[in-house]
């Protein structure tokens, strides 16, 4: 299990993070993610990653299919992997309507059917082919006598970037399974994950290229040494089942829902989106708080990685929690000795 390390979304104190990712680096961490939603983009911060850094591998987590042009994700997605020595992976994610519409004014539409086609775009501008696509969503280049297909000007480092997918619904869950090198999930309870994926992974991977190689699953998770308040980690629980989505159109709170929750999902909604913000956090259910979660001793740990591992998690994404940040770096260290002993 690859062990790496998620970034919030706050562009504040970025450059302290950076510091500390340095040192995680040194510590054993083999992977940064940056996430972007409707805060500083990704590319920016991935940038100054890749200065900073001298092994670990970059990734966006995610970048938003619909605020780019497939051959503009193309073209930073290579530009991140030159700047980096060859060390970026493309996450890609559709988002939801609440950020796409809401916030950038585009319509939020056939997010499988537009992954799928952007994929393969990025694929044959990485390869250098000359650019010809008729897709239901894309074509490329547009009818017209000052159109022409043209092929990207600069050699990639590589010809093929990994490709990791945000998804959560079962679509998107087999999408990620047949045409990815990834899948980014964002929660992944141990005890219910084959029921919640497992068909949807058996789909996807049913059609999956072998050239591809084994999928690998990644999972963000808060993380200590010992046992921890996880006050964050209920909020921003509270926050995507409450207020990442409308009414009827949340998928965080689906796949809660999907985990076995479903009344709880309605209560915490209920309660943010009427503006009992405290009351939705203090209605997220303690075992879900802890199901996704690691924390505890060493030997709780090894437990948990145990059951992440038998749910299929390739590659570990957590954010340490720690106080202090003498102890949030030693405590990754310690979590890369754990991981290279079991």
């Amino acid at each position: 299990m690859r062990l790496g390390i998620q970034l919030g979304y706050s562009g504040e104190g970025f450059a302290a993070d950076v510091d500390e990712v340095v040192e995680y680096e040194e510590a054993g961490a083999e992977l940064v993610v940056v996430p972007e939603a409707y805060s500083f983009d990704a590319v920016s911060r991935l940038g100054f990653l890749a200065a900073r850094t001298r092994r670990m591998e970059l990734a966006s987590g995610v970048m938003q299919i619909y605020t780019r042009t497939p051959t503009l994700t193309a073209m930073t997605a290579a530009g991140i992997d030159y700047v980096s020595g060859g060390r970026f992976s493309l996450g890609l994610g559709a988002s939801g309507p609440q950020v796409i519409e809401g916030f950038h004014g585009v319509r939020y539409d056939a997010p499988v059917a537009r992954t799928r086609q952007i994929v393969e775009i990025c694929r044959r501008v990485w390869r250098r082919e000359t650019l010809v696509f008729e897709g239901g969503h894309y074509r490329i280049p547009l009818p017209g006598e000052y159109a022409k297909p043209l092929k990207l000007i600069n050699h990639p480092v590589r010809p093929r970037i990994p490709v990791l997918l945000a998804a959560m619904g079962p679509r998107n869950v087999a999408l990620a399974a047949e045409i990815a090198e990834g899948w980014q999930a964002l929660w992944i309870d141990p005890r219910n994950a084959a029921r919640v994926f497992g068909d949807a992974l058996a789909d996807g991977r049913s059609r999956r290229d072998p050239a591809l190689g084994p999928l690998d699953i990644s999972v963000p998770v808060p993380f200590a040494l010992r046992e921890q308040g996880l006050d964050r980690h209920r909020a921003q629980l509270a926050l995507y089942l409450g207020g990442m989505g409308a009414r009827g159109r949340n998928f965080s709170n689906d796949l809660v829902r999907r985990y076995g929750y479903a009344d709880e999902a309605t209560r915490i909604q209920e309660l943010y989106l009427s503006g009992r913000r405290a009351e939705a956090v203090a209605a997220v259910p303690e075992d879900l708080v802890a199901a996704t979660s690691l924390t505890g001793p060493p030997d709780e740990i090894r437990r948990r990685l145990d059951a992440l591992a038998g749910a299929g998690v390739t590659t570990l994404l957590v954010s340490p929690l720690a106080t202090e940040r003498a102890e949030r770096v030693k405590d990754v260290q310690t979590l890369s000795t754990l991981l290279a002993t079991r």
